[in-house]
C-alpha cells in the first residue's frame, strides 16, 4: 500500500485554487444572485445523470479547504495560496512578500503548511 496523501493534497489545493477562482465576478452590471429567491435550489434527485450530486460533494469539499486554508495565519496561509497557484500553473514562480526570501525557509514553511492542511482535512473527514 502506497501513502497517496501528497498527490490527493495537491489535487485538493488545485480543484480549491480554481473553484475559488470561478467564485470571483467583478464587473458592470446586474448581481448574478435575486435577493430574493437567491437562496433557492431546485430539487437535484432527478438530476443523477447532468452531475448535479457530484458538483454538490466537489461543492461541499472545496469549502471544506477553503475553511480550512482561511483559518490559518500567515505565513502558512501565504504559503498554501502560492503552492495552490503554482501546482495549477505548473510554474515555480509564484510566491509571495509575506513569505521570506531565502528559498530553504520558505520551502519549509510551505511544507509546514501542507502538514497542518493535512492534519485539518483528515480532521474535518476531507480526506
Amino acid at each position: 500500500m502506497t501513502d497517496d496523501t501528497a498527490a490527493i493534497l495537491d489535487d485538493l489545493l488545485c480543484r480549491w485554487h480554481q473553484w475559488q477562482e470561478s467564485k470571483l465576478h467583478t464587473g458592470r452590471g446586474f448581481g448574478t444572485r435575486s435577493l430574493v429567491c437567491g437562496e433557492y435550489r431546485v430539487s437535484r434527485q432527478y438530476d443523477l445523470e447532468n452531475g448535479a450530486l457530484d458538483a454538490a460533494v466537489d461543492g461541499t469539499t472545496m469549502q471544506a479547504v477553503d475553511f480550512a486554508v482561511t483559518e490559518m495565519r500567515d505565513p502558512w496561509r501565504a504559503a498554501l495560496y502560492a503552492n495552490a497557484r503554482a501546482l495549477v500553473t505548473g510554474a515555480l514562480v509564484w510566491s509571495s512578500p509575506r513569505l521570506p526570501q531565502d528559498r530553504i525557509e520558505r520551502e519549509a514553511i510551505v511544507v509546514s503548511a501542507r502538514a497542518m492542511l493535512v492534519r485539518q482535512l483528515v480532521n474535518a473527514g476531507v480526506m
